[in-house]
């Protein structure tokens, strides 16, 4: 049951198709991405069925190749209530584009999700959560092209991506601006960070293991967790990649089936926001513990 006093998490949702996912990335060829079966207006659909009847709101962090392609899509979701911010233009990591190629990559995203939905783009996630100890430059850059906040650092030890250095809660990368960066919630458990912001592993693990780390980040951290998934983790009718390792296939495929009843048991369990509205509260609270 939900109680007035628990923080207010934040609700994200990484608006990729199923042939755009990192796991993949060595298999098929971007050049071919539009010649496949498109099945994000779908799944999106679903989710936003789903965030209706639950009663709540949340970010949808879009590709720009996606927005471009789905402008009505983008405008229902704007339309419903949900904010609508930017995952880059085609899922290229951060480390890969440099400072230069970055800069160019996140103004070709957000120009074309807002001409796609209308609204202002004011929050950023890295694709794979790229922004790392290899490249902090990026904040810089966000910063600079007007945005006022980012999630895309994971802080934690993993063969995908992450920073294990970085704090675990919000922070201000930047000296003297407001620019917020929110990273992907983590549990600790004898003196170690474990992922628990959502994704695979909220898929693969029970669900016990997700209420708990939840729990524990609003009780005993007293803070905001920050959850994540993709569409296409609802879709266990989604095209199989045969030819892709079996490590990816893996991680890819198991319990899509399951995935839409355990997200709606999650939301039902705790209190959700969209992820701009967790940064201004996290910016003021920045604000108010440096006075």
């Amino acid at each position: 049951m939900n109680t007035r006093h628990e923080p207010v998490n934040g609700l994200s949702v990484d608006v990729e198709d199923w042939f755009q996912v990192g796991a993949f990335e060595t298999v098929i060829d971007r050049e071919s991405w539009g010649t496949l079966t498109d099945r994000v207006e779908r799944n999106c659909a679903e989710i936003l069925r789903l965030f209706s009847e639950a009663g709540v709101k949340g970010t949808f962090f879009t590709l720009g190749w996606i927005a471009e392609r789905h402008p009505e899509m983008m405008r229902r979701i704007a339309a419903e209530g949900h904010e609508i911010a930017s995952h880059g233009w085609d899922h290229e990591r951060v480390f890969r584009l440099g400072a230069e190629g970055f800069a160019q990559d996140i103004a070709r995203a957000r120009k074309a999700i807002e001409d796609a939905c209308g609204v202002a783009v004011k929050g950023y996630r890295a694709p794979s959560f790229s922004i790392d100890a290899r490249t902090p430059w990026a904040f810089e850059v966000l910063a600079e092209q007007g945005y006022a906040y980012s999630s895309s650092v994971a802080p934690i030890v993993h063969d995908h991506y992450g920073w294990r250095e970085a704090p675990r809660f919000a922070f201000h990368p930047l000296a003297g601006s407001d620019f917020v960066e929110i990273p992907v919630t983590t549990a600790h458990f004898a003196g170690r960070r474990l992922a628990a912001g959502g994704g695979g592993f909220f898929r693969v693990l029970p669900y016990g293991f997700s209420r708990w780390a939840i729990r524990q980040v609003n009780g005993e951290d007293r803070r905001p967790a920050v959850f994540y998934f993709h569409p296409w983790e609802i879709d266990p009718g989604q095209p199989r990649v045969a030819h892709a390792p079996l490590r990816s296939r893996l991680r890819h495929y198991t319990n899509l089936g399951v995935m839409e009843s355990k997200l709606v048991r999650l939301i039902g369990d705790f209190r959700w926001g969209r992820m701009d509205e967790l940064a201004a509260r996290e910016a003021a609270r920045a604000e108010a513990l440096a006075a």
